[in-house]
């Protein structure tokens, strides 16, 4: 018996609520050595401009981790996008 039933990606579903893949870059410097920096990457969907996923990290970051942030560089991208369309003028039939 061959169910019709599928699975769908959560990231699917957070693409066509409007989420866009955000990436940022963090710099956090080292708690015993203040002077150097390390870097982060981090990546997950959320909305722009406001990146409440993104913000809400960050928060944790700053009450739970002891390094703390230098700078935070932020891409966005929504990999889901209204279609583009354009007026045909014209049909040609080809038999």
């Amino acid at each position: 018996m061959v169910s019709n039933e599928f699975q769908v990606s959560n990231a699917f579903r957070l693409q066509i609520q409007g989420f866009g893949l955000t990436t940022a870059e963090i710099h956090y410097r080292l708690p015993d050595y203040r002077n150097l920096l390390q870097l982060f990457i981090w990546q997950e969907y959320d909305i722009a401009p406001d990146f409440p996923t993104l913000k809400h990290f960050l928060e944790y970051w700053e009450r739970e981790i002891e390094g703390p942030l230098h700078s935070v560089r932020v891409a966005h991208h929504r990999l889901i996008q209204p279609s583009e369309w354009r007026a045909v003028g014209g049909v040609i039939t080809l038999q």
